[in-house]
């Protein structure tokens, strides 16, 4: 079994490689073209690593639905990293983030007016390799693009909401962590030659994988680990009404809700043992964790309809990955 997992593990990292050569090569094309200043700043933070995951699922779900040619899906798979490092760029400006990745942000380094233009130019690029395909993927491209903004907008506006509610939080993660996974997965699927109706088992797939994401990402920042890339408790620090958060405050009532709220609203570090012990007593984390595991059981179950192949079998491995990332 060590074998096998072993083996998985160095074939999606191979991938993960050829994907960074084929964004270095697109970088180091655009600055020969001209991009000069924008191409060596997005390049700086769109290579500067990063698990890979979208456009490895993209490449999976292609190979999973039939697809032999990885250079006709190749260009989608870039897409979609490109336009996720742009909502990156403009995430650590709304953040006011100063390090990304390891390396200083980039309106850190050239001001919010440059930087703003960068994440423009990131989301061009990846909606440009995304229109090389037919009208079908290329609405189903500008969907999620489109519901990732409104989802962004919708945290914004939930930013300190003591009564942000489940449906609220699932909402924005469906929109701007679970959508690009669902969307990359359907159009993979077309791409290949699946049907409609075979396709949107991969959008379940990728729509389930996202929101189990997300959630471990939440588990995460609580728990703190150095795989996030920023410190713990940052998304509380900024507002941010994850669903341990929204948990502990449907459960608590009187003076043990006053001071969750309070220590929410008014959070900082020396604050943070009280609130893991807050968080702990109404079972927030294991609920989240309860929650991972049956989107995740969802993601599994989509990919029934799909015979054994080493594209599953990878698929699968991913989803463990996902589940023991917070372990």
């Amino acid at each position: 079994m060590a074998s096998i997992e072993l083996e998985a593990s160095d074939r999606l990292e191979t991938m993960r490689l050829l994907v960074d050569a084929e964004l270095e090569a697109l970088i180091e094309n655009e600055i020969k073209n001209g991009s000069g200043q924008v191409a060596e700043l997005c390049g700086s933070v769109l290579l500067a690593g990063g698990k890979r995951l979208r456009p490895l699922l993209i490449l999976l779900a292609h190979e999973i639905a039939g697809g032999s040619d990885i250079e006709e899906i190749m260009p989608l798979a870039l897409a979609s990293e490109m336009i996720h490092t742009a909502t990156l760029v403009h995430d650590d400006i709304n953040d006011e983030a100063s390090h990304r990745r390891g390396i200083e942000t980039i309106h850190s380094r050239v001001g919010l007016p440059k930087a703003v233009i960068a994440g423009d130019w990131l989301f061009s690029q990846g909606f440009a390799l995304g229109g090389r395909y037919d009208e079908v993927i290329v609405r189903i491209l500008a969907q999620y693009c489109a519901e990732l903004a409104v989802a962004e907008f919708e945290q914004l506006d939930h930013v300190l909401d003591l009564t942000t509610s489940p449906e609220d939080y699932l909402n924005i993660v469906r929109g701007k962590t679970a959508g690009p996974f669902a969307a990359g997965c359907h159009a993979a699927g077309l791409v290949a030659g699946l049907s409609e109706l075979q396709a949107s088992s991969l959008k379940r797939f990728g729509m389930e994988l996202g929101i189990a994401f997300q959630l471990v990402d939440d588990l995460l920042d609580l728990r703190g680990d150095e795989r996030m890339g920023k410190p713990r408790g940052a998304d509380v620090i900024e507002g941010k009404m994850t669903l341990p958060l929204i948990h502990a405050l449907t459960l608590s009532h009187g003076k043990e809700r006053q001071r969750l709220a309070h220590i929410i609203e008014n959070f900082t570090d020396d604050c943070f043992d009280e609130l893991m012990a807050l968080l702990n007593h109404s079972d927030s984390l294991h609920y989240a964790e309860i929650l991972v595991r049956t989107h995740l059981e969802r993601a599994i179950a989509a990919l029934d309809i799909f015979p054994q192949s080493d594209a599953k079998a990878l698929m699968l491995h991913v989803t463990d990955y996902v589940m023991l990332r917070h372990a």
